[in-house]
């Protein structure tokens, strides 16, 4: 559940320029399945199994409407994109080998197929990252598993922060689906949760993460469907994240799934969540829209054409730790195109 009492210090202060985008993922109609599958446009595709990306990332058109935080009143001018796992959901690395103990498929922010250029620009000063989410009702999560869905990923394998869906993975196995399990968890670096809310039926899920990068704070904004995002946090330390450009990473929209721990397997490899576990292999998917990233200069998107000039105390908000934190730690490593995982 969330700790904080800070509606009443949201001061807006309406403007009429917009803030300065530093990147726009929202999906234009033109973008083709081709374009998918070489990686042209605002993402890169190639965190996925064995099949073309266009298998597991799917161009809706006109067929789901986008969030309507953005269009209020007027036609869409972006188009949902579905991002979905199956059994041939198995990324394989540049080394360390098949990942089986996860089924994952990511998009990573990206120009034309140039995420390393791109990560500086959205990554120094202070910037926020928007992105709305909803889910698929044809192809639904099993929320006894963990999912981690947005997140910044360093060359440490740390996230700056994640959003995550499902039972946190433990080893042992608790008590599933856990409490939390069908609520959104904002993570910070250090795995506490700053803000959790239902992940409801049939509405889209809009957050706004701002993420000072000099002072190593966070912040978050949330709202459903077409209503203005609120502030939901203060201003949150994020000390453990890493100062400066070690600290930046590429910029994920996934479905990343975790496994169940098998019995059957060895003590060490029970701790090997990447490449052993149990997995279903069902069909699942999350859809996403309104994904941009922007600098604050002249205030945070608020959505329905509004800007507004945020103030964010810390002083009144609190936060509590992630069960995971308490019995698991879990670290990715990205060195290059090789990426293997950690548990600690």
């Amino acid at each position: 559940m969330v700790y904080a009492s800070l509606f009443c210090l949201f001061t807006f202060v309406f403007i009429s320029n917009a803030t300065p985008l530093l990147y726009d993922g929202r999906v234009p109609f033109n973008l083709t399945n081709d374009d998918l599958n070489s990686s042209i446009g605002p993402f890169l595709t190639g965190v996925k199994g064995s099949e073309d990306a266009t298998h597991y990332t799917t161009l809706l058109g006109n067929l789901e409407l986008p969030t309507p935080l953005w269009d209020a009143g007027t036609l869409p001018t972006e188009q949902v994109i579905s991002v979905s796992i199956d059994n041939t959901s198995i990324f394989t690395p540049g080394s360390g080998g098949p990942q089986f103990g996860f089924r994952r498929t990511d998009l990573i922010a990206a120009v034309d197929g140039d995420s390393k250029d791109l990560d500086p620009l959205i990554e120094s000063g202070t910037t926020v990252f928007h992105f709305s989410i909803k889910e698929d009702e044809t192809r639904p999560l099993n929320f006894t598993h963990e999912y981690q869905i947005v997140f910044i990923e360093p060359n440490d394998g740390s996230h700056v922060f994640g959003i995550q869906l499902g039972s946190p993975f433990t080893n042992p196995t608790g008590k599933l689906p856990a409490e939390n399990a069908y609520s959104f968890k904002v993570l910070d670096h250090a795995l506490n949760v700053l803000f959790s809310t239902p992940f409801t039926p049939n509405s889209w899920h809009n957050f706004a993460i701002q993420v000072d990068w000099d002072q190593r704070t966070l912040a978050v904004l949330y709202s459903q469907d077409g209503s203005t995002l609120k502030q939901v946090t203060g201003i949150v330390p994020n000390l453990s994240a890493v100062a400066g450009v070690n600290g930046q990473g590429d910029f994920h929209i996934a479905v990343l799934k975790l496994p169940l721990v098998n019995p059957l397997d060895s003590p060490s490899n029970q701790g090997d969540v990447v490449h052993f576990g149990i997995q279903e292999g069902t069909d699942e998917a999350l859809l996403y829209s309104g994904v941009f990233v922007e600098d604050t200069t002249d205030g945070i998107s608020l959505g329905n054409d509004l800007l507004g000039s945020v103030n964010l105390d810390t002083a009144h908000a609190r936060t509590k730790r992630s069960r995971q934190c308490h019995e698991t730690f879990h670290q990715y490593r990205e060195v290059g195109s090789t990426e293997t995982y950690v548990s600690q």
